[in-house]
């Protein structure tokens, strides 16, 4: 089944509202309430999940747990993904320190950087080595994930050395410039400009109306 990007958005974000909806006790949501709280549709949030069988009842909504469970199994991960982080500056850290980096989905395995005051020790207890390691160290770890945090000089650097290693499936790219792989690694680019941009711009049209 082919799952436009939108929806696969949409459903972590019901993921997420439903956990916390779990954890307070809540025994039954509608998709107006659901859509109401993400901002969302109630006729979007029907549809997406139904791509993924009638889970809810008409006139009754859906019954929380459950969905939760359901979303939950959807989402699930086949095995833990072993992950590196590549460039250890403002937002590598920071993105080290999210809560959402504490997942059982994936283990961060290795940081890579040039500074050599991180390079050789241990940042949020992993291991940070230089970029120039980077084929090595991930052959050596297996590692299949990267997430990409370097100025954009030096990213399709990185991903070329990421390449060589032979073991990556996908990249999360953080850096504004468009990197280069072979098709068999799946790139996802995160232009924080451009999200910017795009917030302002809705931002301008609803202030014009």
């Amino acid at each position: 089944m082919k799952i436009a990007e939108p929806t696969v958005e949409r459903l972590v974000q019901y993921h997420r509202l439903l956990e916390q909806l779990y954890n307070e006790g809540q025994k039954v949501v509608s998709s107006q309430e659901i859509g109401e709280m993400l901002a969302f549709k109630a006729s979007q949030v029907r549809k997406d999940l139904s791509y993924f069988g009638e889970i809810g009842k008409r006139g009754v909504g859906y019954h929380v747990e459950k969905l939760y469970r359901h979303i939950d199994g959807i989402l699930a991960s086949p095995r833990k993904w072993p992950i590196a982080l590549i460039g250890v500056g403002r937002l590598g850290e920071a993105l080290l320190g999210h809560k959402a980096f504490k997942s059982p989905k994936f283990d961060i395995k290795a940081l890579f950087d040039v500074n050599p005051e991180k390079v050789g020790r241990k940042i949020a207890g992993i291991s940070c080595y230089h970029v120039d390691d980077i084929s090595d160290v991930m052959r050596k770890n297996g590692i299949e994930v990267v997430i990409l945090t370097v100025p954009s000089s030096v990213a399709q650097e990185c991903v070329d050395k990421i390449v060589q290693a032979g073991t990556v499936k996908g990249i999360l790219n953080f850096s504004p410039l468009s990197i280069v792989a072979p098709d068999s690694v799946l790139i996802y680019s995160v232009d924080i400009s451009v999200e910017l941009e795009k917030l302002l711009f809705y931002l301008k049209h609803r202030e014009e109306r």
